[in-house]
């Protein structure tokens, strides 16, 4: 049996943040564990590392997002501290120009006065994996454990709790802490984990009512060797009620190559009955309908469902859902478990709920429950 005094279950921004939290305040003795084989959750750029693309192409065409895509510092201050902090470069989301409106199969698409957003939104340079990236190269290296899938969390009264799972070759593993911070989203905590003594029943069913953001969507990248729509005067922005992408963006890397997005509007029961390699056929087609024959061979496509993704989604994620719009309670308020686990997901933000900044601030939080030096079980102590 391992000891730690915390342990961290997730590997995205805010499990690591709050590592980064921990460490700060001289708290080393913790363990993150990430089910998942990499870190960042539901922060995703791609191709990673030595990847190739769906296409063969090779990985120098630079990183896209395939997850949570950007961030508006006016609004978010405690996130645009942190990306200062770590010395990441950022860039403007690119808005100048027409965008393209799809209201009909019979008709063409029309061209209207492009959106631009009040605050702009921001991109971090080579993608939101950056920030993964430079959080992950400040912690302790022998502290992030990946491949280690928790399935169950033992109160074991003034022992503490025993957090037992399998590491990647499915060999038992098991932790003794005394404190849990659950950077996992609340419904997946509720359905892959389990509670012994259970959860309180009115927290049980919060968390299993708050949908996870991302979870039901899945996003569409083509790549090209240059951002051809920009020399027509087109933002790359892009709505569409034929689909099968609704919402498309220009993704291009700052000085990189270029690229499009969007998100597939098919639900996520009827993108499972198909190939991915006609999804890919499907999306050129409503390119080259919008934005005419040079997309109709992009050197890269990438596409990434998180409705399959069984660290991210559920199946009561398969069809979107109404976000939760009350503040989510991140403990039990009385009981045994009160304070002992703490959920850090974004979804328990009582500000940005859902966003990037979400996952920073309710990782703050937790971390300053436990270490509030007039608090009783204060890792201070």
């Amino acid at each position: 049996m391992l000891k730690a005094r915390v342990a961290i279950i997730g590997g995205g921004l805010s499990g690591l943040y709050a590592a980064a939290l921990l460490e700060e305040r001289g708290m080393r003795d913790y363990v993150l564990l990430e089910a998942r084989e990499t870190l960042g959750g539901r922060i995703l750029s791609m191709p990673r590392g030595s990847d190739t693309g769906d296409a063969g192409s090779p990985s120098d065409i630079g990183r896209f997002d395939l997850g949570a895509t950007w961030f508006w510092p006016d609004l978010q201050p405690g996130l645009a501290r942190l990306v200062d902090e770590l010395g990441l470069a950022t860039f403007e989301q690119h808005e100048a120009g027409d965008m393209l409106v799809e209201r009909s199969s019979v008709h063409r698409p029309s061209r209207v006065n492009g959106y631009r957003s009040a605050p702009a939104s921001l991109r971090v340079v080579g993608g939101m994996d950056a920030l993964i990236e430079a959080l992950r190269d400040r912690l302790t290296a022998d502290r992030l454990i990946c491949g280690c899938h928790v399935k169950r969390l033992v109160h074991l009264g003034g022992e503490g709790v025993e957090v037992q799972a399998d590491d990647m070759l499915g060999r038992p593993v098991v932790y003794r802490v005394a404190h849990v911070l659950l950077a996992v989203p609340p419904r997946l905590a509720v359905h892959a984990l389990d509670f012994t003594p259970t959860l309180p029943h009115a927290l049980v069913q919060q968390w299993k009512n708050c949908a996870t953001w991302m979870a039901p969507h899945a996003k569409y990248v083509a790549v090209f060797d240059k951002p051809f729509w920009r020399e027509q005067g087109l933002s790359g922005e892009a709505r569409s009620s034929v689909g099968p992408l609704t919402e498309i963006h220009d993704a291009s890397s700052e000085g990189g190559h270029a690229a499009l997005f969007g998100f597939l509007g098919v639900p996520a029961h009827v993108r499972a009955q198909v190939a991915e390699a006609d999804l890919f056929n499907h999306c050129r087609a409503q390119l080259v309908r919008l934005f005419g024959s040079s997309a109709a061979l992009p050197q890269v496509e990438l596409l990434k469902d998180w409705a399959s993704d069984p660290y991210t989604a559920v199946a009561a994620d398969q069809r979107p859902g109404l976000h939760q719009s009350l503040q989510l309670l991140p403990t039990a308020l009385s009981g045994t478990w009160r304070n002992q686990l703490i959920g850090i997901a974004s979804e328990w933000s009582p500000e940005f709920s859902g966003y990037l900044a979400g996952a920073v601030d309710a990782a703050r939080r937790g971390v300053e429950v436990l270490t509030a030096p007039n608090a009783a079980s204060s890792l201070l102590h």
